[in-house]
């Protein structure tokens, strides 16, 4: 019965969000993240942003990336799936454009815009999945942390491939999300992903090399096999991000400029054969290289840049992040977390971002037992255990961005928190969420806890005491607006 009252009022909702969206006409293309309904609108002038803000159950719009972002919360998997059953919208990213109307489309955006809506198309699908298998890996990091478990023990060793496999075959996923949005096939991007971990990689990179490129440079590699007398620089291309995603937008180009010179009769088994044949000779001599030394250098030189005042770096990031978030500007931090768990084994940039739930969440707790506003109380209660478990759009846009003054002293809390996490070293050596289970990440899969475990810990419950401290200390008019 409540399933059937959700999924009413949900229609409802769904309707009003499509009309004044501007029509289903109006949609490019829509999928969801965790907390977000992501359009592509033919145009956005059609769209009524403000009355889409007051639609029941809608949090917030945000117009960034070039994509119209309705903000839901928790349930927006839910809404997501009752408004494709009702329009016909089919998949996770349903792109109702040719190549050349999105060739057309992407020309009058900025660079940034380009980039920002390609790292979220391309990732957005696969974050669930990342977090899923992240909190795995981080709970086996506890049991084997507090001796519940041994690394020989086969309890282990099977969680274990449940937790790695994801991650280790990534390429082969990201080449899926990735062709899907250059507007190739799909399944050719997964063979392109699929080529980069295949088995023989290892087992010929195990071997001795046959002589040692750029021999004396930072780009010195062995050469273990060569293709039609060329040399060919073989990677461990397994949990890396960048090259599938340049290798399968090369291959999608080739793939248009292949359909249109090959007749019907042989273009069903030739263009997927002759794109796969080029776009992985390509990418494993050049591309796949190339981009990998570039993978490496950036994942060194933010390390770099972080290690001159990491305490500083920390106070930024912290308190800055959920300010990145609202406009969705984060996704470059998403690709750059990735990209150094791939690279250096660990990433000690984003995490910097792990107390920023907590504060917002002190924040919201002191509103919660202060305002006398039972329609604000009935969203703070919800949306307080949301951001104790990492997800903090309904704190941002249910109840600390209606009062600005909220907001500010959360991200300042949150400020505090990356602060202590980026002058103890902490590292996060797993993908997963924020919050409670975002503690596992700093667990050291080699060493178990040590210090840095416990400053992640620490500097959520300063940043969540410091929230309430100063709400309660220069807060008090937000409390007096909230009664209003």
């Amino acid at each position: 019965m409540k399933g059937w009252i959700n999924r009413m009022k949900y229609e409802a909702m769904i309707r009003e969000i499509i009309t004044k969206i501007g029509g289903r006409e109006n949609i490019i293309s829509a999928y969801h993240c965790a907390t977000r309904l992501r359009f592509k609108l033919k145009e956005e002038s059609k769209a009524d942003e403000a009355g889409i803000k007051e639609i029941e159950g809608v949090l917030s719009v945000i117009k960034s990336g070039g994509q119209f972002q309705v903000v839901i919360g928790q349930h927006v998997g839910d809404v997501y799936k009752e408004m494709t059953a009702m329009y016909s919208l089919d998949g996770e990213n349903t792109e109702l454009k040719d190549a050349k109307e999105f060739k057309e489309e992407m020309k009058d955006k900025k660079v940034s815009s380009r980039l920002l809506d390609t790292i979220s198309g391309v990732f957005t699908p696969v974050l669930g999945m990342l977090m899923a298998t992240g909190v795995i890996k981080g709970i086996l990091a506890l049991l084997t942390a507090t001796g519940l478990l041994s690394a020989g023990d086969g309890t282990y060793q099977i969680l274990n491939i449940v937790a790695d496999s994801f991650f280790n075959f990534l390429p082969l996923f990201l080449g899926y999300t990735a062709m899907k949005k250059f507007g190739g096939t799909p399944f050719i991007g997964m063979a392109i992903g699929a080529s980069l971990v295949y088995p023989s990689i290892a087992v010929i990179m195990a071997g001795e090399p046959l002589f040692t490129a750029f021999s004396g440079t930072i780009f010195e590699s062995p050469v273990y096999v060569t293709f039609l007398g060329i040399p060919v620089i073989l990677m461990n291309y397994a949990s890396s991000v960048i090259p599938v995603i340049i290798i399968c937008y090369f291959a999608a180009k080739v793939e248009k400029f292949l359909a249109k010179r090959i007749g019907d009769l042989l273009r069903s088994f030739l263009v997927p054969a002759l794109t796969l044949i080029i776009s992985v000779i390509l990418g494993l001599l050049i591309i796949g290289p190339v981009v990998s030394f570039i993978s490496s250098l950036l994942g060194a030189g933010m390390s770099a840049l972080f290690n001159l005042n990491a305490t500083i770096a920390g106070f930024l990031y912290g308190a800055l992040i959920q300010v990145c978030v609202m406009f969705g500007v984060h996704w470059g931090f998403v690709a750059i977390s990735i990209n150094n768990l791939a690279t250096l084994g660990f990433d000690p940039i984003t995490i910097a971002g792990l107390a920023s739930a907590f504060g917002q969440a002190g924040v919201v707790l002191v509103i919660l037992l202060k305002t006398r506003n039972k329609k604000l109380k009935s969203i703070c209660g919800p949306a307080l255990i949301s951001s104790m478990f990492g997800i903090t759009e309904p704190c941002v846009y249910g109840v600390t961005l209606q009062y600005k003054k909220s907001f500010l002293l959360a991200c300042i809390a949150s400020g505090f928190g990356g602060a202590i996490i980026g002058a103890a070293g902490v590292k996060q050596y797993i993908y997963g969420v924020n919050g409670v289970f975002g503690w596992l990440q700093t667990i050291n899969p080699a060493v178990g806890f040590d210090s840095t475990t416990v400053a992640a810990i620490m500097a959520c419950v300063v940043s969540f005491v410091a929230a309430i401290v100063l709400m309660l200390i220069f807060g008090k008019n937000v409390i007096q607006e909230t009664n209003k």
